[in-house]
């Protein structure tokens, strides 16, 4: 019997924007996150890493520092990006890059079936600046697809970012396919208002931006306590951000972390404050 071909993968191909360090903040995030540093097998997905695979290589790179034990396993649907980053892999093992010769990482074709050897399942997938090319109305299913996929506890990381990761913000997405958590990460150096991360909103979120919507709501209110904590300007950014975040907590907002957390140019909020209507 002739064997069956293996289905093709499921979702189309990014724009395979790839830049370098670009998605830093969300490699910051998931490695702070108690499902990856508790997960008794860390695997994390980086699932639709572009062009090439600088960043499933840096997202390795980084949480190794918490768990020496992290697998990072990147998909791509176009076999030629995945062929790239297998090159730059090998590259990797003869110390010719940048990287440790020994990142535990690994390449294959996949999309939002989530593919992996052994039946092993993921921590964290990391899906970033995949479904900005998709319709609001195909965000639960996609969703609920990767989802499906984690292992118990585990967690979808889900959003966008600019081009060179200044202005970012994702969604956390439970192994059960619910949206748990909404942040937003900025770099603060020559940030004019909070609001323009506006631009940059997950696909569940970017066309809800609107009078009436708690997004739309989080975020006036947002730009409005940076305008108030203008005075500690001189200050630096980080203390004005601080203390925008902080009368944004105190005005009832039950913005989540503390801190440290907020000095990285973060803001988290549980995602019944931005759910849509």
């Amino acid at each position: 019997m002739t064997p069956r071909p293996p289905a093709a993968p499921e979702g189309r191909p990014t724009r395979g924007t790839t830049g370098t360090n670009r998605l830093r903040r969300v490699d910051r995030w998931i490695a702070h996150l108690a499902e990856f540093r508790r997960a008794p097998d860390p695997l994390v997905v980086d699932l639709g890493y572009g062009a090439n695979g600088v960043t499933t290589l840096e997202l390795e790179a980084r949480l190794r520092r918490v768990r020496g034990d992290v697998d990072v396993h990147g998909l791509e649907i176009d076999p030629e990006r995945v062929a790239r980053a297998s090159e730059q892999l090998e590259a990797t093992r003869r110390g010719a890059t940048v990287f440790s010769p020994d990142a535990r990482v690994s390449f294959a074709r996949g999309g939002f079936e989530v593919p992996l050897p052994d039946g092993r399942r993921p921590a964290v997938i990391r899906a970033f600046n995949v479904l900005r090319q998709y319709e609001e109305r195909d965000v639960p299913g996609a969703w609920e697809r990767m989802t499906a996929r984690l292992a118990p506890g585990g967690v979808l990381v889900e959003g966008t970012c600019d081009e060179i990761g200044r202005l970012c913000s994702w969604i956390d997405v439970d192994a059960g396919g619910a949206p748990v958590r909404f942040t937003i990460s900025l770099r603060l150096a020559e940030l004019e208002r909070p609001g323009v991360v506006a631009e940059r909103l997950p696909k569940a979120l970017i066309h809800r931006n609107v009078p009436g919507e708690r997004i739309h709501d989080l975020l006036v209110a947002l730009d409005r306590e940076w305008e108030r904590a203008a005075a500690l300007a001189p200050f630096g950014p980080t203390q004005r951000w601080m203390a925008a975040v902080a009368a944004l907590r105190a005005s009832g907002v039950p913005v989540l972390g503390g801190r440290s957390r907020w000095r990285l140019g973060e803001l988290t909020v549980p995602w019944d404050v931005v759910r849509p209507g």
